[in-house]
């Protein structure tokens, strides 16, 4: 037993300092193609989907009740579930595009130098799926006060490394279909996730993968409280549906 944790230590730190080697590389070989990535992934994580669906549906301001964040489970708050479904998959979608556009785009950049880049290639696409997961928990348009960030992050994983994203769906749905909270099984799911990419992904991948989990589980402080209190409502419970005279608009 203490030569595995031994030797997960030895591998945790091996992978930690392959990482800031070539985030070192990067930054000094490439700074604007590397903020140019960086600016690109947040800005289309920024689009506060929640937000501009429930203003257009009518409903006014989704920032007024509830948790007051712009994601799905909020959007959920007014009753109309097939807007939060959409908030939820345009969410998700944000991740996925973030990532998968900065193959062409580094392409463009680099142009026929990119053997002189290999780091910038290979890290472009997680580090502007980490962006865009950071531009959707805090949008620059909205005081830095977005959604929780699973439905992209989920986008993110989706986009970098599949296997990790049906890892997040299968813990999710055993978490949930035996708690039934969707709180706990979105922590569960994205604790469990980073334990898969430390030993089957490059570093690179893993440590942001392993950075959006942490920032996650701290954005779900007010749900671990209720857990802990036995007050979090329960996957089924019914959501009083919001009528839209309730809704302050901005």
């Amino acid at each position: 037993m203490l030569d595995i944790v031994l030797s997960s230590l030895a591998t945790a730190f091996l992978t930690l300092k392959l990482f800031f080697e070539e985030m070192r590389i990067v930054i000094i070989t490439a700074p604007f193609k590397i903020m140019t990535v960086a600016v690109t992934g947040y800005l289309i994580g920024s689009i506060p989907f929640g937000l501009i669906f429930t203003r257009l549906a009518g409903l006014g301001d989704i920032r007024t009740i509830g948790s007051g964040n712009t994601g799905a489970t909020n959007v959920l708050r007014t009753g109309n579930r097939k807007l939060a479904a959409l908030t939820l998959l345009c969410d998700m979608l944000k991740g996925l595009a973030a990532v998968l556009i900065m193959d062409p785009i580094i392409a463009v950049i680099i142009g026929h130098d990119s053997v002189l880049y290999p780091p910038v290639v290979f890290i472009a696409g997680p580090l502007a799926g980490f962006f865009a997961f950071l531009g959707h928990i805090f949008p620059v348009w909205l005081g830095f006060k977005g959604g929780k960030g699973v439905a992209t992050y989920l986008g993110v994983l989706l986009a970098i490394a599949w296997p990790c994203a049906v890892i997040f769906g299968l813990v999710w749905l055993a978490t949930a279909f035996i708690s039934r909270y969707s709180s706990l099984a979105a922590l569960f799911s994205v604790m469990a996730v980073p334990v898969f990419a430390f030993f089957y992904l490059p570093p690179y991948s893993s440590i942001f993968i392993t950075l959006m989990s942490i920032i996650t589980v701290l954005k779900h402080h007010s749900n671990i409280q209720r857990l802990c209190t036995g007050t979090e409502n329960k996957i089924g419970t019914k959501v009083k549906q919001i009528r839209p005279e309730h809704f302050a608009v901005k």
